[in-house]
C-alpha cells in the first residue's frame, strides 16, 4: 500500500525558504510520477510541480518556475520541493501525491496516492 507522508511546513517570513519532504513506502517508485499540491483557505487544490521518478524529469506551474524545485533522493525514497523566495500568497497546505504511469500530471485528479499535507505559512 503506499504511503506518502510530508513534513518540513512551519512559518516563514517573506523572501524566506523552505524544504519540503516527502517520505514514500509501499511499493518501488520507479514508474511513478510524484506531484506536488497546494490548497489555500477558501482555494481549490493547485499543482505546484511533478517529477518523473525514475528520470528526474520535472514539470512546474508558471507560478514555481524558477522559484521552487522538485527533487528526489532515489535510494531513500523521498520526493522534496524546494520553495524559494516565499510569498504569503505561497500559504497553504502544500500536498504529496503519486500516480502510477509516465506523463507528468498536473491535474489533481491524475493521482491516486496522496499525504496528508503540511502547513506552510509565510509572513509579510
Amino acid at each position: 500500500q503506499v504511503q506518502l507522508v510530508e513534513s518540513g511546513g512551519g512559518l516563514v517570513q517573506a523572501g524566506g525558504s523552505l524544504r519540503l519532504s516527502c517520505a514514500a513506502s509501499g511499493t518501488s517508485f520507479n514508474n511513478y510520477v510524484m506531484g506536488w499540491f497546494r490548497q489555500s483557505q477558501g482555494k481549490e487544490r493547485e499543482f505546484v510541480a511533478a517529477i518523473r521518478y525514475s528520470s528526474e524529469h520535472t514539470y512546474y506551474s508558471e507560478f514555481a518556475t524558477g522559484r521552487f524545485f522538485v527533487s528526489r533522493d532515489y535510494a531513500k525514497p523521498v520526493v522534496y520541493l524546494q520553495m524559494n523566495n516565499l510569498t504569503p500568497e505561497d500559504t497553504a497546505i502544500y500536498y504529496c501525491a503519486a500516480t502510477e504511469g509516465w506523463g507528468l500530471q498536473k491535474a489533481a485528479d491524475a493521482y491516486n496516492h496522496w499525504g496528508q499535507g503540511t502547513q506552510v505559512t509565510v509572513s509579510s
